[in-house]
C-alpha cells in the first residue's frame, strides 16, 4: 500500500501511482476521515496498516526527525508543490531499486528523494546515500 500525504493527494497523482502499482494508493486522510491530521499522528495512522510506503514533500518537518518503524517506510520526495506532477516517476524509479523494490527491503527506513540523490536512514539514525542509476 502507497499512502500519500494530503499536502498531494491530488487524484490526479494518485491515478499516476496506481496506473503501475499493484496495490493499494490512497490519501493519508483516507486513514482517520473528517479531522485534521497533525504531522506527529502520521506514524501512529500508518501502524494501523499493513506495510505502508508513505510519500510525502513536507521534508522539512519529517526529514531526520520521523523515527523509522519496521510496520512503515517513509519517503520523503524533495520537490517543491509545483513540480509534485514528478511524484509518480520518482517513486516508481525509487521501487525499482533493488534496496527498496520489496516491502521487506523498505520497511523501517525513512528516505529523501531527490531529482539527483537517494538518501535514507534506519534505527540506527546514520544516513545513507546512493546516486540514481543512470
Amino acid at each position: 500500500m502507497i499512502v500519500v500525504d494530503e499536502n498531494i493527494h491530488d487524484q490526479r497523482i494518485i491515478a499516476a501511482i496506481s496506473a503501475w502499482y499493484p496495490g493499494r494508493v490512497i490519501s493519508i486522510t483516507r486513514l482517520r476521515l473528517r479531522s485534521l491530521i497533525k504531522d506527529d499522528a502520521i506514524p501512529a495512522l500508518l501502524r494501523k496498516v499493513p506495510k505502508p510506503t508513505f510519500v510525502t514533500i513536507n521534508v522539512a518537518d519529517f526529514w531526520k526527525k520521523i523515527p523509522p518503524d519496521s510496520s512503515y517506510c517513509f519517503v520523503n520526495v524533495a520537490l517543491p508543490k509545483e513540480r509534485t506532477r514528478e511524484i509518480p516517476d520518482l517513486i516508481r524509479r525509487f521501487l525499482r531499486l533493488p534496496e527498496f523494490r520489496s516491502k521487506a527491503s523498505r520497511m523501517g527506513k525513512v528516505v529523501r528523494l531527490t531529482p539527483s540523490r537517494i538518501e535514507y536512514y534506519e534505527s540506527d539514525w546514520r544516513i545513507r546515500s546512493l546516486s540514481w542509476p543512470l
